[in-house]
């Protein structure tokens, strides 16, 4: 499914569109992930020159991605009923920062939303973006917060999240983000190597864990920043 390219238009109106489109072609259904998608515009989180609003994963440099936009309501639309006002939310390998600052809007002032990347100059360049964005006040006030570290081992810190999202492929799901994974709330991670599946984790007010598979996806590898880089 490719989103027309031609829009007129602002930016914002464009951004407004592709939500339009998403909507259309049935990927959005829920009105909360609709307006916080129109809200935070993703064109200020894609490299300068890019077709931000076409519909599929853009580079963004030290070998990494911004997901396209039906991931990037896919995973909202899983996650939405643990990001209501007030709850906790962590985004691992946030990269650019867009998802996260959609958490950071669903959860609002009164919730946390942290992003952890292991890529300094992205975490760097994501609180830039995030400062132009409909978010900055949450960034200024600290409900909003973007790290530096291996997302592998999630973020104590502020631990349990209610929703945990994880932007890009393990092998197996980190015990860790289990751990840290609030009773009630849910992950949404890809897993696998070569083949990838969406993974749905819940867990219940007992501790016991459900997987279930939503989708086939194909993302980069959740790794070490050293293997990330390799050679760039």
């Amino acid at each position: 499914m490719e989103l027309q390219q031609s829009w007129a238009g602002s930016g914002i109106n464009k951004n407004k569109a592709m939500v339009e489109h998403l909507q259309h072609y049935g990927v959005i259904s829920s009105k909360r992930v609709a307006e916080v998608m129109a809200t935070i515009d993703r064109a200020l989180f894609v490299p300068d020159g890019t077709p931000a609003y076409v519909d599929s994963p853009m580079a963004i440099g030290y070998n990494a991605t911004i997901s396209a936009p039906h991931m990037h309501a896919t995973c909202l639309q899983l996650l939405e009923e643990h990001l209501k006002p007030g709850m906790h939310a962590l985004d691992v390998g946030s990269g650019t920062g867009y998802l996260t600052a959609c958490f950071a809007m669903m959860v609002g002032p009164q919730g946390r939303a942290v992003g952890v990347e292991h890529i300094p100059e992205l975490v760097m360049s994501s609180i830039k973006d995030i400062e132009k964005s409909a978010a900055a006040p949450l960034l200024r006030e600290s409900s909003l917060l973007m790290h530096v570290g291996d997302g592998r081992q999630g973020w104590p810190k502020f631990a349990p999240y209610d929703a945990i999202h994880v932007g890009a492929a393990a092998p197996e799901i980190p015990e860790p983000l289990i751990d840290q994974l609030k009773p009630g709330g849910r992950m949404v991670i890809p897993v696998g190597d070569m083949l990838q599946a969406l993974e749905v984790i819940d867990k219940d007010q007992d501790g016991s864990i459900s997987v279930r598979t939503e989708t086939c996806v194909s993302y980069v590898p959740l790794t070490s920043r050293d293997a990330q880089l390799g050679d760039y």
